[in-house]
């Protein structure tokens, strides 16, 4: 039978749409079957308040997950960690190595454990607090426009009972004093309290026998500040909130006010103007150290060494590398006052003598 033109062509266009159907078939069932959706796996711990800003980044999270693991965590200062209970917990995330210490002598043990940020204690204060104690004598502000407490007249001021008006802020009511958090259960507080050690010990690190001698005097400075909060987010937000008649000044993170500026920047443009962050000469190095307690905590750990992390950490957190080498300038975040490299710190005392201030301070509590 002869096939008329147009039914060639169409028997053509019918052979070719077959051809194309089977070939996409066997195309895709020589593709290799998509991959099931991995489960994450689920890393719990203690965290110390100032880092709740990048444990809760939206980016920090998609790091984690890229990884497979989903970080959650439960506030708890760095000390008041060690002794909380740790039934199910895959890390402990303090803030310094001393707080290590502390729970090594409680019989935390660690699978790993390094130091992942640094951060130096700074203290806060208001700019009417600030321009009278540099007119007091207690503070200077050096070209940069950077303030600088000297810690050894301020720590004689404390110990004189000296008021505020006798250091040069007029309007401040009661005795001057640098509120803090509890030094028995939080970091940036038994931080200061090596440093008020250090500073009574003639600058040197305090020993066994200095905290020995001066405990009672560092005890009678941490009574004037009355109930301490046991969060550094805590107390930083306190300071925010009530403002210079009820908070003059604080101990704090260097990292606190330049996350703020960061993730928070219609609330730093309220008091740029007012809040004056305040180096302490000397001051100390907090060294946040994640523990490890099993193999999920060292997967965290590894995770937090990453140049993503450790650049993110800087960038929108305020805390500087472990290795600081290569990050850009601290004027990145806007906040006056700030500066590049710590003229003046102190090493912190060694650990006998840390755990001699820790005991000290319990015990008139």
């Amino acid at each position: 039978m002869k096939l008329s033109k147009s039914k060639i062509i169409g028997l053509i266009a019918l052979l070719a749409v077959v051809g194309v159907v089977c070939g996409t078939l066997v195309w895709r069932q020589s593709q290799p079957a998509p991959a099931e959706p991995t489960e994450q796996v689920s890393i719990t711990g203690y965290l110390g308040g100032e880092k709740i800003g990048l444990f809760d980044d939206a980016k920090f999270k998609a790091l984690a997950a890229k990884q497979g693991i989903a970080i959650d965590y439960r506030k708890a200062g760095s000390l008041a960690m060690m002794d909380a209970d740790r039934k199910g917990m895959d890390y402990l995330f303090p803030s310094s190595r001393a707080a290590v210490e502390y729970g090594n002598a409680k019989g935390v043990k660690a699978t790993q454990s390094d130091i992942v940020f640094n951060s130096p204690i700074v203290l806060y204060t208001h700019k009417a607090v600030a321009d009278g104690l540099v007119n007091g004598g207690l503070m200077a502000k050096d070209d940069s426009g950077a303030y600088h407490m000297d810690m050894a007249k301020a720590v004689d001021a404390m110990v004189a009972n000296t008021t505020w008006a006798d250091v040069g802020y007029t309007a401040g009511y009661g005795q001057f004093r640098i509120d803090s958090t509890d030094p028995v259960k939080s970091n940036s507080g038994n931080e200061y309290a090596a440093l008020l050690a250090t500073v009574l010990n003639g600058g040197q690190p305090a020993t066994v026998d200095s905290v020995a001698r001066d405990g009672k005097t560092i005890a009678s400075i941490f009574a004037k500040s009355g109930w301490m909060e046991t969060s550094s987010e805590d107390s930083f937000n306190q300071f925010l909130t009530l403002g210079v008649g009820s908070k003059p000044m604080m101990v704090g993170y260097e990292s606190q006010l330049l996350d703020l500026a960061v993730n928070q920047p219609d609330a730093f443009k309220q008091i740029k103007d007012d809040v004056v962050i305040v180096y302490p000469t000397p001051t100390v190095w907090s060294t946040h150290t994640l523990m490890a307690l099993d193999e999920k905590g060292g997967t965290l750990l590894n995770l937090l060494k990453t140049p993503a992390v450790q650049k993110l950490a800087w960038e929108r957190h305020g805390f500087r590398a472990a290795n600081f080498a290569g990050t850009d300038s601290i004027s990145r975040f806007g906040v006056p006052g700030t500066l590049d490299q710590i003229p003046a710190v102190s090493e912190l005392p060694n650990n006998d003598a840390m755990q001699q201030l820790i005991a000290t301070l319990q015990s008139t509590q």
